[in-house]
């Protein structure tokens, strides 16, 4: 017959050790980018709206900008400024197809190395293309499912003569922002509201500065 101190050792032994693997699971369960691109690649559409302040060296206050994003699986990406002023920048596989003032300019994605890894990175991001953002960007994942962020830092050289670093930022499987560092000490700030209705567009000649 087992006597009650055993009984009371046993037990204590079976706490020290559930409490030992309590403390391991960080070690071998953290959140990272597999994890990440699996939770974004569940939304293989989305809308939202956007607000961006850059901040340029040399300026005085930033430059505001607002409108709507919206992406399609797996390579559509559109962009719609519309205050200060209305604009478009839409991507279709190879195909950027920027719209002012009644004008339309398309050019090749590859043809601009430097704009190719900023589109890849918020595409790859929005679709959770994992591959494709490790192939230009080198990628940290912190934070667990619920509040993430991603530091994205450019592999390619003529990338990095311009883009510092990104860092993404969200909730599950929807990203709710985006700051840019660049080389030379300007700055972008993008916060994103997933779901929500466009604003009004600014009425036609209203005063102000694009952000580029």
């Amino acid at each position: 017959m087992i006597s009650g101190s055993k009984m009371r050792l046993d037990r204590l032994c079976r706490a020290f050790v559930l409490a030992l693997a309590f403390c391991a699971v960080p070690a071998w369960a953290a959140f990272d980018l597999p994890e990440l691109m699996t939770l974004l690649a569940k939304q293989k559409s989305g809308e939202a709206r956007f607000t961006e302040q850059r901040f340029v060296h040399g300026l005085e206050g930033p430059l505001d900008a607002s409108g709507t994003l919206s992406f399609d699986a797996p390579d559509k990406l559109v962009r719609r400024t519309l205050s200060p002023r209305i604009e478009t920048m839409a991507v279709e596989g190879n195909t950027l197809t920027l719209s002012r003032g009644g004008r339309n300019r398309t050019l090749a994605l590859d043809s601009m190395p430097e704009l190719l890894g900023l589109v890849e990175a918020m595409r790859g991001t929005l679709t959770g293309d994992g591959a494709t953002l490790q192939r230009y960007f080198r990628s940290t994942v912190s934070g667990s499912a619920t509040k993430w962020t991603l530091d994205l830092t450019p592999l390619d050289s003529r990338l990095a003569a311009q883009v510092r670093s990104m860092r993404i930022s969200g909730r599950a499987g929807d990203v709710l922002g985006l700051e840019m560092e660049f080389v030379g000490g300007d700055r972008s700030v993008m916060n994103i509201t997933p779901g929500a209705a466009a604003p009004a567009p600014a009425p036609a000649g209203t005063p102000g500065r694009t952000t580029p």
